[in-house]
């Protein structure tokens, strides 16, 4: 007579089914570090696939450790962009200082990295594609909470249920104004709006940004690189936001040829190709700031919760470095105590690097003929020292070894 076999048979708990909205930088961040934190992980993304080009954006301090652990910075550093020479100009085109751009940034030579936006999302994107799901063109259209879970209804038309849903999906997050309200609660404007967008290189710029200034006004050109195009930028100031052009892409062009009418030096050219482009993105500067960043099973990362704004030049750090803490938070927690862990950890460096912008980028863009001045005699100064050795808030905070 044969005995029945009573070996416990060894069960594998399901592994608990999560969403991210958003297909950036902070998105497949996230996914990579939730899927190896043993979560199914699904992330929708409005576009209809990944967004290549785009302004170059800097990966520097903490981050750095960030893309290490992820195995991507051998990538990054062959995609480095490696800007050498940064030239500011007065109001007639002669030129005030020319000097290495990590003065300005607080960056470190030789480590930083400075990469195109795309380069970044597809390095992103080819270490997590294999373990998890990407669903493009389609995004969340409602979340409600009262049940187990989060149930989720797509604007394709399918629903779902998740154990937890992450929005990663921006400065203008939808995910957040459903959980939170209306993005004014949050948004802390800051005086500037801006226009980028691609233009042909007939300048002879190589591995270097040109910027033009008055009081209130600049206008730049930066080659990544000896492409036949550079990405040009105009910023002005603007005491309220415009929110008629925010969603109107005419009454932007409007909004910045009015602005720029009488500029001088390259910017009537750029003026001509901003009309043509078909890569403009408009938008005010801002900050994020909230008092918190989840609600129930539902938690924000990168700019959707924290956006630095392009003054600070550490959106992208902060999008690597909060995915790595949301999820390793979570690791063998429950949600709340998870989210609660990412509040604790983390505030303190996003509050140092938000607080950037009072320094270095937003000094570059004085509104008066005085500061404007002033801020080029600091100029002169820097262009005759060397590049100082990092700012320290972009390394305030050391990774723990979420295991």
């Amino acid at each position: 007579m044969n005995r029945p076999d009573l070996t416990p048979v060894a069960r594998t708990a399901p592994k608990r089914e999560v969403l991210v909205s958003g297909g950036g930088i902070a998105g497949p961040a996230l996914a990579f570090w939730l899927n190896r934190h043993g979560y199914a992980v699904t992330v929708v993304e409005k576009a209809g696939g990944l967004r290549s080009g785009g302004y170059p954006v800097d990966v520097r301090g903490t981050a750095l450790e960030v893309v290490r652990r992820m195995g991507i910075l051998p990538r990054l550093r062959e995609a480095h962009v490696d800007s050498r020479r940064l030239t500011f100009l007065d109001g007639n085109g002669g030129e005030v200082a020319s000097i290495d751009p990590h003065a300005v940034t607080g960056g470190v030579a030789e480590r930083d990295l400075e990469v195109r936006r795309g380069d970044l999302t597809d390095a992103l994107y080819t270490a997590v594609r294999d373990d998890v799901e990407f669903v493009f063109d389609d995004s969340i259209d409602i979340l409600d909470q009262s049940g187990h879970g989060v149930d989720v209804t797509f604007r394709g038309g399918g629903t779902r249920t998740f154990d937890m849903v992450f929005g990663a999906d921006g400065t203008h997050s939808r995910t957040r104004e459903m959980l939170f309200g209306p993005e004014e609660r949050f948004h802390r404007y800051l005086g500037y709006c801006f226009a980028v967008f691609t233009m042909r290189n007939t300048f002879g710029l190589s591995h270097e940004t040109v910027m033009w200034n008055t009081p209130g006004r600049a206008a730049a050109l930066y080659a990544v690189g000896d492409d036949d195009e550079v990405h040009a930028f105009l910023n002005f100031a603007q005491e309220e936001p415009p929110s008629d052009a925010l969603t109107d892409p005419e009454a932007q062009r409007e909004l910045v040829a009015a602005v720029f009418a009488d500029a001088g030096w390259e910017v009537p050219g750029m003026l001509a190709a901003m009309r043509d482009a078909d890569d403009l993105f408009f938008d005010g500067v801002g900050q994020i700031r909230m008092p918190r960043w989840s609600s129930g099973r539902i938690a924000l990362v990168g700019d959707a919760a924290y956006a630095p704004s392009f003054l600070t030049g550490q959106g992208t750090s902060l999008a690597l470095v909060g995915a790595y803490m949301l999820a390793g938070s979570l690791a063998g927690r429950e949600h709340a105590a998870g989210f609660a862990a990412y509040e604790h950890d983390t505030r303190e460096f996003v509050t140092l690097n938000q607080g950037l912008v009072g320094e270095g980028g937003a000094a570059l863009f004085p509104t008066t003929a005085q500061a404007l001045e002033e801020r080029n005699e600091r100029l002169r100064g820097l262009s005759a020292m060397p590049a100082a050795g990092g700012r320290p808030a972009h390394s305030a905070l050391t990774l723990p070894a979420h295991q």
